[in-house]
């Protein structure tokens, strides 16, 4: 036995059958659900993966999800994994030309897909040359030659049967395409376990057999109930399902997020841990838990964590009055690295964004690559358990991925300090740095000031053409619902408090709603052109900060 992912979570299923495994809650109340134990988790990705291998899908050959969440896309996942076929998510806001990108980058040779998003995958077929075999989730008609999901699942046997496996077999992420067009993130599935899944122990010992995993589970209880709420095609969620397997416990899944829904859950399925992505998903439990759901029972919420994005000191300080027996954990990783480390309890406005990490993570100079000085800016790399590059992609590849004496490394897009202690100050991305006359400002510490406003409820902060200072800082808005009157100076005032003066949104834009990934991540070329695009931006020649 390796560390290859379908044979480890087959270990589990050997372990404990007849275990609770998937809870799949379309709408909750409605009596719309689907539960399934680990013994039929199991045999539902066996039906699917000999279907797949049957109608000629082979191994190393790329399977698209293009899916919502639901049993489906965890059981498309599990039966690529089982046959050596290689998982690929997809988007689904993405429309016909993205999906073409993608469908092509990835040279899928399948696609499992909803049926709501049936007019964009026949729009985008076409311009695919690979793409050969499709199964169609939901009623509705689809392009020519899909094979109803149902079906699909009726052709094949419940049965394994498949070929042996290894830990060298591939899993790829795409990115979130945030900062440019996304790239197929290619882990080998021992590196992908040990750097995205903790090593079957997130928060402990990392097991040193693959036996050792169901060994564990063997010795151990259930009663563990984590629930991803934001989309499975972004990894962090996929992760933390798989995460939850490898502990022979159960998971939690809606379709999309309402925070009310979110809540009644955590009650009536005793969430152990929810995972979420930022305050634009915290922030809505928040107000749910003081208006519609006031009251609800959260005493088994052991836990909710953010990766992907910030929980500000404000909301998570709402959200510990309401729930305080409840750790809220800022997580640090990326598609490139996987979980790099958590944030410490100083960490806010005042310190910054402070993390403790793992022994594989540390800053370097990204030119020498050689560790930084305690203080000195660097970028944040990670060694060891590391992707083998970008699919498709050897230019970026060269440019992120480098081995030195022996190890494998990973240059990650994150500008950061590290002090005496070994603790990472986050400065923010790189690519989004805005420099305004000389001044490097990173828009996360703005963000955070401007969250830190009780009339504000979400903003983003990019850098817009400035003719004398070269880029000035811009903010676009959401203020709260019940707010009045705020104002481009109120809120320069606020930041004033808070920010050197260099760092002050000289263009302050509102808008009814900041416009962020369905998983909650920043989309920065959306704040980038509303902020350029609004009538009136004031500051173009004034000295920043002012």
């Amino acid at each position: 036995m390796e560390y290859n992912l379908a044979d480890l979570f087959e270990s589990i299923v050997d372990t404990v059958p007849g275990r609770e495994a998937l809870v799949y809650l379309d709408h909750p109340g409605t009596g719309a659900e689907r539960r399934l134990s680990y013994a039929q988790l199991d045999a539902v990705a066996n039906r699917l993966g000999h279907h797949l291998a049957d109608s000629g899908i082979a191994p190393g050959e790329h399977v698209g999800l293009h899916l919502c969440n639901g049993v489906e896309y965890l059981q498309t996942a599990l039966a690529c994994l089982k046959i050596r076929a290689v998982p690929v998510n997809v988007n689904y806001r993405y429309v016909e030309d993205e999906l073409v990108y993608l469908y092509r980058d990835a040279e899928l040779a399948a696609l499992v897909y909803d049926a709501e998003f049936g007019e964009r995958v026949a729009a985008a077929l076409p311009h695919t040359g690979t793409l050969r075999h499709l199964v169609r989730v939901g009623a509705g008609e689809g392009p020519g030659g899909s094979v109803a999901f149902t079906d699909a699942e009726a052709s094949g046997s419940p049965e394994r049967g498949f070929p042996a496996r290894s830990a060298d077999d591939r899993f790829i992420i795409y990115t979130g395409g945030t900062t440019g067009m996304p790239k197929g993130v290619v882990w080998r599935q021992e590196d992908l376990f040990f750097s995205g899944l903790g090593g079957g122990a997130p928060t402990g010992q990392p097991v040193e057999r693959p036996e050792e995993l169901a060994e564990r589970v063997a010795a151990g209880g259930e009663g563990l109930v984590f629930f991803p709420t934001p989309p499975l095609m972004h990894g962090t969620s996929t992760l933390t399902a798989f995460i939850a397997f490898n502990f022979g416990q159960k998971v939690v899944l809606h379709r999309k997020f309402s925070p009310e829904a979110v809540l009644r859950t955590v009650e009536e399925e005793k969430v152990s841990a929810v995972s979420l992505v930022g305050d634009a998903m915290l922030r809505p439990l928040v107000d749910a838990l003081t208006g519609p759901v006031k009251g609800a029972d959260l005493s088994s919420l052991l836990s909710v964590s953010s990766s992907g994005a910030i929980l500000s000191e404000t909301v998570r300080a709402q959200f510990a009055e309401l729930s305080p027996h409840t750790v809220l954990l800022n997580n640090f990783g990326s598609s490139e690295s996987g979980f790099n480390g958590t944030a410490t309890a100083d960490s806010g406005p005042e310190k910054g964004f402070r993390l403790r990490v793992n022994a594989r993570t540390t800053v370097v100079d990204p030119t020498t690559l050689a560790p930084v000085a305690p203080g000195e800016p660097g970028r944040i790399a990670q060694h060891g358990h590391v992707p083998l590059g970008y699919y498709n992609d050897p230019g970026k590849t060269a440019e992120t991925f480098f081995e030195a004496d022996g190890e494998r490394w990973v240059l990650l897009g994150d500008m950061a300090t590290v002090d005496e202690n070994g603790v990472i100050t986050v400065l923010g991305r790189g690519s989004q740095c805005i420099n305004t006359g000389g001044e490097k400002v990173y828009p996360e510490e703005v963000e955070e000031a401007l969250k830190a406003h009780p009339e504000v409820y979400d903003a983003l902060v990019a850098g817009v053409p400035d003719t004398r200072w070269g880029h000035r800082v811009a903010a676009v808005v959401q203020p709260r619902t019940e707010a009045s009157g705020l104002t481009a100076d109120a809120v320069r005032d606020h930041c004033r408090e808070r920010l050197a003066g260099y760092k002050i949104p000289r263009t302050v834009v509102f808008t009814d709603r900041v416009q962020r990934s369905p998983s909650g991540k920043a989309d920065y070329r959306w704040a980038r052109a509303v902020a350029e695009g609004a009538e009136g931006a004031d500051g173009t020649s004034a000295r920043p900060g002012g």
